[in-house]
């Protein structure tokens, strides 16, 4: 996510923080090449601009220059005026009090509204809000199967009917929806592959049948500077009121994306962080800057793990930590329920002082996938007690995975280390006198 953004940054504060005092100039260097990397992270030229302006004077205070951490203070300062730009904290959805909620997610062809639907549609209904998928987009070949193949993984029932025409499917949608009783409906909309006057025509005729309480315009964070340029168009027509960025977890810039909120004065709202329909985070302007940073993203680490842990099953594994018991499958279950959270690197990124060490030594998923793999190819037994595994069953498994000896070998040396470990901790741990 805007790694190449997180580096230029990190490297121009390194330097400044070699510098025991900074004069006028020396703020004015870095000030010069944060600009230079922040449109290389394609944001918006205009943006750059201001942003500069805007923290220049707060960066040459005497409360800067004449401070025993000036470099601190400078990236406090550049920290502080980029959550600003990006608007200063997170915007909330706005819900009905009463009866349905209608989402309506408007943009480009191949921007990702389908799949991001689903993905606001599981958000929803993990708060217990009852969404319901709305197939509008009755043009592109497959739109509807696809929003019923999504609805279908994640339990959301999608709405379709016969009518060729949008306008008439969202209302009787929303109809639907009150009867039965849906917190949420989301409107899955037709794109185009470029702006055009049938189609603005078009969903403004839906806002104004069904009138949603949020139109959220989904932006592909890959597009560049057009992204700007659509989203100004949207707004301009249909008062769009957010954005969803999607593809943040690619290897563009994005910084483009990050430049709507200043262009158009509406707030992101989501950002998609992957193809998974679990992939979607509100977004925070401080914790995405933290990240950029370098600072981490404890709170965002702390809901993850909150939404995939289960707590008493977290106090069972407490007891077989404390027990010595832990075994190679209690292993893979943890295993599986990390990477319910995400990318392994992406996770550790999150971790204050970990994203610079995580940049030199990527942690590659490939590895826990072997991982997986290895212990997927024992026997229950097996994985309960690794004392058993001799040679030759350390062939048969190796031969079942598609690995080598050596790797079976090293993971059970990793097992065994880890198991060590925790013995040492555990008498650490315990009172002074009490037996082993």
């Amino acid at each position: 996510m805007l790694q190449g953004l997180s580096d230029r940054l990190g490297a121009i504060f390194q330097r400044l923080r070699s510098r025991g005092k900074l004069t006028e100039s020396d703020v004015s260097e870095v000030l010069r090449e944060v600009r230079i990397a922040l449109l290389e992270a394609d944001v918006n030229l205009k943006v750059v601009k201001d942003f500069i302006a805007s923290i220049r004077e707060r960066a040459i205070g005497a409360e800067v220059l004449e401070s025993l951490t000036p470099a601190q203070a400078v990236v406090k300062i550049v920290h502080d005026g980029l959550v600003e730009m990006m608007g200063g904290q997170m915007a909330p959805m706005r819900m009905q009090p009463t009866g349905s909620t209608v989402v309506m997610l408007v943009g480009l062809q191949g921007s990702g509204k389908t799949t991001q639907a689903a993905k606001l549609a599981l958000y929803f209904k993990d708060q217990g809000r009852r969404p319901l998928l709305v197939a509008c987009d009755v043009y592109r070949p497959a739109a509807i199967t696809q929003l019923q193949v999504l609805g279908a993984q994640i339990d959301v029932p999608v709405f379709t009917a016969a009518e060729p025409h949008p306008v008439a499917i969202a209302k009787r949608a929303l109809e639907e929806a009150r009867r039965v009783g849906n917190g949420v409906v989301l409107l899955d909309t037709a794109g185009r592959l470029q702006i055009d006057d049938a189609l603005m025509r078009e969903l403004e005729e839906i806002r104004d049948t069904v009138h949603p309480s949020e139109t959220l315009l989904v932006v592909d964070s890959m597009t560049g500077q057009e992204a700007v340029n659509v989203a100004v168009e949207f707004d301009r027509r249909l008062a769009i009121t957010g954005t969803v960025l999607t593809k943040m977890d690619g290897d563009s810039r994005g910084g483009a994306a990050l430049s709507i909120r200043a262009v158009t004065g509406k707030p992101v709202k989501f950002i998609g962080t992957g193809e998974k329909v679990t992939a979607l985070e509100p977004f925070h302007p401080d914790r995405l800057v933290s990240r950029i940073l370098g600072m981490g993203d404890v709170l965002t680490l702390i809901e993850k793990s909150q939404a995939v842990y289960d707590e008493t099953k977290a106090k069972e594994l407490a007891q077989k930590f404390r027990r010595q018991t832990f075994t190679l499958q209690d292993f893979l279950d943890q295993l599986r329920t990390v990477k319910k959270m995400g990318s392994l690197g992406d996770i550790a990124k999150m971790i204050p002082g970990l994203g610079k060490l995580v940049s030199a030594n990527p942690i590659a998923d490939t590895q826990v996938s072997r991982t997986e793999a290895i212990i997927c190819s024992m026997t229950t037994l097996e994985r309960a007690d690794p004392k058993i595994l001799n040679a030759s069953r350390r062939r048969r498994i190796a031969k079942g995975c598609g690995l080598s000896v050596q790797d079976v070998n090293q993971l059970i040396k990793q097992f065994d280390a880890s198991k060590q470990m925790m013995k040492q901790f555990g008498r650490m741990r315990r009172p002074p006198g009490m037996a082993n």
